[in-house]
């Protein structure tokens, strides 16, 4: 039975001693340890550098500034050089090529690399309770060291864990006394000081490509992140810390705010909650936060929870088994009172770690456990809540999931790609090389069918196997969320994401099926060969995956075609070398071998001009998300565009194909007019308008070029990142490959009217085909409403998104349609006689510009909201009076809502006062219905 995930006793606490002796014995063939440990706390060896001796400056108390990306390479180094106790390596290089370099620390006998590389073996076959029986796991946790983690500036900006993390090396490569002892020999220590090199000299908290990487973990679409978790599967953690900062004096550890995703085992959350209680203990300064003590002070259960799938310790706990925790410290203290407290809970984490390495391994051997025979019956973890006053508000379903299928009749190379991604988290994919039929099956989508048939070439996923945990947390239709506090996303269902035919059944079925060992094997590539001289390849270009392949040959100079009635690409058999053909084969993508020549009209590769004017932030959002998808994955030059370049009529601007503006903030981009004009008249010539969200779909507006209007939102409106469906029109060349009915992601987009003087490309349902999913609250208002439109001017067209197709670089689908709009066809819908020039704004349109622009409160994100009982108005106001006067109350339905913007776009963890208001309104014992940032 799964403990309950519940906060432990202090009494059950194991208190640490200076002279605590080894629980449990030295690890597996180790000799006795000489010299014995010192009972003097600082007894070093002075062979290993002190940072102060290397740094010219010690870390923590007494320090008066921040390292830099050259000294902690340095001092990593350093130690090692000097250290028997430590080796190191790098998980990979950032964006800017900078190394990203990690330090292994523990006793001499441990690192040596026969013995680290049985350590990792034996802690990593605790992961499959198939090959391991129970008599030989208690044998690993009783001789092999956990593995600890202590991991830092994710966010560039956020400095002082790095820095502490340089202090535990420290502490752990030279200290004498029997406290480092006992965590040396029950430890394998993983250091890594910095996640974010680049972001860290920019003090920015984002990547070069302004991604927030601790949004990253399970699409892994940053090469940061991956070389990370591919440290992890080599070192899988049992005690994960990720060190952050946040506004304030204060500093929080877990205990958690709710809420936590279901699928986390009950003991990952007794553990945090344990190591709490140690931090609690070995914090210092001035205590726990409250009454008169407000600042260099601890709180919990606040503000960080445990539910999206894309952080620092949901991702370890869920995908790993750990007990994964963020530490955050407040920016604004001194940065030795910053360093020193966050070492003094890196310190007090390993302390109760090496103390109770063999029940964590015992109980780490048991998630895994429990998770086989959960997924054997198709049982899926309940719903629960930790802090003290909150209860379950939406249990999970009483539902019976045994087993996924991806079937393979549409976006199949985007399958591919997401079998992929399931493989390197250790999760098991066949192949099914025989159909079968599920007497009962729910089709993504929120439909139900019988005797469903799964066709051969369909994916597997069972969950009767380790990872059923990781399973259901990345491709779980919904993530029943306990309580409705959001600070990210309520939907990441990955199948969503990239619009695949998806079906999971509670029946027990053993299909025949073959298991999948790589992409390159799942039957990508060409089937056969065509022949060299007339001969061509077709593929379907229908999602994100074929559409890298596409520009990837288009950027190699390959002369394409393109079907437009079914959107399939052909190229000359000649075309198709060894490297493409493997291309294909490592994305998914199918080719067909025909004895003819390809037929279809020309596709030529766009030559892109990214808007970088009034209101767009060049460091994140959507602006880097597309020099990412667009720049680097694409392989696209993109050149950019300036207010005063369209004002001007500049060749920057004039001599582009497609003009990209991301979100911002500005309803016109800075456009005077004339600048207008100019829009209007490049687009006329053939060129196409790419418009993201607020900005992108305002700045068309405001330049005539669409008759669709925006709806206000209805007060107490909430869509928080969730899936929705859309019928989608067919045609318009952007929808080519997309299936009849979709899935759009939408983060509290803009509600846009239909159009009425071009193609309405998807669409919300009226009817009883509406459906989302995830954290959504007054839907409704978005039925017959519209998520992209696509709107002719002469021959050209504005292609017009009401959501960020590029969000994060891991919503496939809206990758794909991005393409489509990047290929579009020459002409398009519209004559190639078509005027050069504009001419006069349509009616409509003229209407549809002259209508008041609607405030952005949200920025590039949302604005916070918080609801409470109508009744409790004036009290909640009063409190928000005390942080802001710019929130904006409404009632409706028995509730209030106070609505603050946001316009820059901010995170909750990155806000300057919402933790605190938070945190104030629950002092005051204002009941908080929801919370929404």
């Amino acid at each position: 039975m799964v403990p309950p995930k519940r906060l432990a006793s202090a009494a059950a606490i194991v208190v640490l001693a200076a002279t605590t002796p080894l629980l449990y014995g030295p690890s597996a063939g180790a000799a006795p340890r000489v010299p014995a440990c010192s009972t003097d706390p600082n007894a070093r060896l002075a062979s290993v550098p002190s940072p102060e001796s290397f740094l010219g400056f010690p870390l923590g108390t007494g320090q008066e500034r921040v390292v830099t990306n050259d000294e902690v390479r340095g001092y990593l180094d350093a130690v090692d050089t000097a250290s028997n106790r430590v080796v190191t390596g790098s998980m990979g290089t950032s964006v800017l090529g900078q190394p990203l370099p990690y330090a292994i620390v523990s006793n001499e006998r441990n690192v040596r690399q026969g013995v680290l590389k049985d350590i990792a073996e034996d802690v990593r076959s605790l992961r499959d309770p198939r090959l391991v029986t129970q008599k030989l796991a208690g044998r690993i946790a009783e001789a092999t060291p956990a593995i600890v983690w202590v991991t830092a500036n994710v966010h560039g900006g956020e400095k002082s864990g790095t820095d502490a993390a340089l202090k535990t090396l420290y502490e752990l490569a030279a200290g004498l006394s029997c406290e480092v002892a006992q965590r040396n020999d029950n430890l394998v220590t993983i250091v890594v000081p910095t996640q974010n090199p680049d972001g860290r000299d920019a003090s920015r908290r984002q990547n070069e490509y302004g991604f927030d990487m601790n949004r990253d973990w399970f699409a892994r679409t940053q090469q940061e992140t991956d070389g990370k978790v591919e440290l992890m599967r080599q070192y899988p953690p049992q005690v994960f810390v990720d060190a952050h900062e946040m506004g304030g004096r204060q500093y929080f550890f877990p205990p958690n705010a709710d809420p936590i995703h279901h699928e986390i085992s009950g003991e990952v959350v007794d553990w945090v909650n344990r190591i709490g209680e140690a931090n609690k203990a070995g914090f210092g300064f001035n205590g726990a936060c409250g009454g008169a003590v407000t600042t260099e002070c601890y709180f919990n259960y606040s503000t960080y929870d445990m539910f999206f799938m894309g952080y620092g310790d949901t991702v370890p706990a869920t995908g790993f088994g750990a007990a994964g925790m963020t530490f955050e410290k407040g920016s604004s203290s001194a940065v030795a009172d910053r360093v020193q407290q966050q070492f003094h809970t890196q310190w007090a984490t390993l302390g109760w770690a090496a103390a109770n390495k063999r029940k964590v391994l015992t109980g780490y051997y048991k998630i895994w456990k429990d998770a086989l025979a959960e997924g054997r019956a198709g049982t899926l973890e309940p719903n629960e809540v930790v802090q003290p006053t909150n209860t379950v508000q939406f249990p999970v379903p009483d539902i019976t999931v045994r087993s996924y299928f991806l079937l393979p009749d549409r976006q199949l190379a985007d399958a591919r790609r997401l079998v992929e991604r399931l493989r390197r988290m250790d999760v098991e994919v066949y192949e099914v090389s025989k159909a079968l039929k599920l007497p009962t099956a729910r089709v993504f989508g929120g439909r139900a069918a019988t005797d469903l048939t799964v066709p051969e070439g369909a994916y597997w996923i069972p969950m009767n196997q380790p990872q059923k945990h990781w399973i259901q947390a990345i491709l779980g239709e919904d993530p029943y969320t306990p309580f409705p506090y959001f600070y990210d996303v309520s939907s990441w269902s990955n199948p969503l994401l990239m619009g695949l035919h998806t079906v999971w059944t509670g029946a027990d079925v053993r299909p025949n099926a073959r298991l999948v060992d790589k992409i390159e094997n799942t039957g990508g590539g060409k089937t056969s060969a065509a022949p060299a001289l007339r001969g061509s390849y077709s593929y379907e270009l229908d999602s994100a995956a074929a559409a890298e392949f596409t520009f990837t040959l288009l950027g190699q100079g390959v002369q394409l075609v393109r079907d437009l009635d079914t959107g399939a690409v052909g190229l000359p058999a000649a075309g198709l070398t060894p490297e493409r053909n493997k291309l294909a084969k490592q994305l998914g993508v199918t080719l067909t071998p025909y004895t003819t020549p390809a037929a279809g009209s020309p596709i030529s590769r766009p030559d892109v001009g990214l808007f970088r004017g009034t209101g767009i932030s060049t460091t994140s959002g959507s602006h880097g998300e597309a020099r990412y998808v667009l720049g680097k994955r694409w392989g696209l030059d993109l050149t950019p565009v300036t207010t005063a370049d369209i004002n001007d009529n500049t060749p920057a601007f004039t001599g582009r194909t497609v003009l990209l503006v991301p979100d911002g903030s500005s309803a016109t981009g800075g456009l005077t007019a004339a600048g207008q004009a100019n829009l209007r008249n490049w687009i006329a010539q053939g060129h196409t308008y790419l418009g993201l969200r607020n900005e992108g779909t305002r700045m068309a507006r405001a330049a005539g070029l669409t008759s669709s209007t925006e709806k206000p939102k209805p007060s107490g409106y909430t869509v928080i990142g969730s899936h929705l469906r859309v019928d989608v029109d067919g045609d318009s060349p952007v929808a080519l490959g997309r299936p009849a009915e979709d899935f759009e992601f939408n983060n509290n987009d803009p509600i846009l009217d239909p159009s009425t003087t071009g193609t309405n490309v998807l669409s919300y349902p009226t009817g009883d085909t509406f459906w989302s999913n995830g954290y959504t609250v007054q839907g409704a208002a978005l039925k017959g409403t519209v998520a992209l439109v696509d709107e002719p001017t002469g021959a050209g067209r504005a292609v017009l998104f009401a959501f960020n197709p590029l969000f994060r670089a891991y919503n496939e689908s809206g990758l794909h349609l991005v393409a489509n709009a990047l290929l579009y066809p020459a002409g398009g819908r519209a004559e190639r006689a078509a005027p050069r020039r504009a001419g006069a704004v349509d009616p409509a349109r003229a209407a549809a510009a002259a209508v008041p622009v609607a405030e952005n409160l949200g920025g590039e994100w949302r604005p916070f909201t918080i609801e409470v009982a109508a009744g409790d108005l004036a009290r909640a106001e009063a409190v928000v009076d005390r942080f802001t006067d710019t929130a904006r109350p409404s009632v409706a339905g028995g509730s209030a809502y106070l609505v603050i913007p946001n316009p820059e776009g901010l995170q909750v963890d990155e806000h300057p006062f919402l933790g605190d208001l938070v945190r104030t309104l629950r002092d005051a014992r204002i009941p908080l219905r929801s919370v929404v940032g």
